[in-house]
């Protein structure tokens, strides 16, 4: 069975693809398929129900809200796609590369690294929007950095696991560098599980960043996004109760989608990787003889 077949072998799976593949068409695109202006008012036409022309109704501004939450789309999408950029870049780079620390060095960084999982990222963005800028920019990289432990625990943990298996010995045995080590064979075997760490991550950066879009901060009216179409419409649920529904689905479902694909890799890529991979498996056993063959001359060449 192929890797895909593997990633996709749920039904439920296959539906989270489905609306990533959508949502990501709609990010792609930003307002170009949306049917009105999603910014041009209509205030005598406020909360207009579903209608021909307004295939979800309008909001109290009498602006569409199908287009709305359209262009909303990608600029909720690819904020979220930076912060986990960004997380990743900072953390799981460092944390492959600090499984090779000294004793001293690695107990300053673990502490440090566990101090940034005890703060609360909602509340530490706030503050750090408050203090510097008030902009998506600021809440991208605040909401970045602090997923970056994340990244930094899982790859260092999958790094000290393939650090002691034998063909990684055999190489520095030989002599090689531990930048070949990690370029030969510990970031290929690490990605997998790093996969997964992204996809759920995405999840929660675009709850994150909707939910700071819901407090004002990052996304400015009037220009659309989910967080902010759900700030606005919340506010008149006594006029028109159904408003806040569709961007709330549209957050909601993503959010689904993400988690329901990280566990369709989780699955696949574990059952396919050897080592320890996603699932925890223990890597099949090698020639040692033709492994350290193939080592040597790796090595002489690093």
């Amino acid at each position: 069975m192929t890797i895909a077949r593997r990633v996709f072998a749920s039904p439920s799976t296959k539906v989270a693809a489905f609306v990533l593949f959508v949502v990501l068409i709609l990010t792609i695109t930003g307002g170009l398929l949306a049917p009105n202006d999603p910014l041009a008012q209509d205030v005598p036409n406020h909360f207009k129900g579903p209608s021909s022309g307004h295939l979800l109704g309008t909001d109290y501004l009498g602006r569409d809200t199908l287009s709305r939450l359209i262009a909303g789309t990608r600029v909720t999408v690819l904020g979220s796609l930076a912060t986990v950029a960004l997380g990743f870049l900072i953390g799981a780079v460092p944390g492959i590369l600090s499984a090779f620390l000294g004793r001293t060095s690695e107990f300053f960084v673990m502490r440090f690294v566990d101090s940034l999982l005890t703060l609360p990222i909602i509340v530490l963005a706030v503050a750090a929007t408050g203090l510097f800028s008030n902009g998506t920019g600021a809440v991208v990289l605040a909401v970045g950095v602090l997923l970056a432990p994340r990244f930094f625990r899982i790859a260092r943990a999958e790094t000290l696991g393939f650090a002691s298996e034998q063909y990684v010995e055999a190489a520095q045995l030989f002599g090689a560098s531990r930048f070949w080590v990690i370029r030969r064979h510990i970031w290929s075997k690490a990605l997998p599980t790093l996969a997964v760490t992204g996809a759920t991550s995405l999840g929660y950066a675009i709850l994150a960043l909707s939910s700071l879009d819901f407090l004002g901060i990052g996304v400015k009216a009037p220009a659309p996004s989910w967080g902010g179409m759900l700030a606005s419409d919340v506010q008149y649920l006594y006029q028109d109760w159904s408003a806040a529904i569709w961007p709330g689905l549209a957050i909601a479902i993503t959010v689904w989608a993400c988690n329901a694909v990280a566990d369709g890799l989780r699955d696949g890529l574990g059952a396919h990787a050897g080592g320890h991979g996603v699932t925890g498996q223990e890597a099949p056993a090698h020639d040692l003889d033709s492994l350290l063959t193939s080592e040597l001359a790796g090595a002489q060449g690093a």
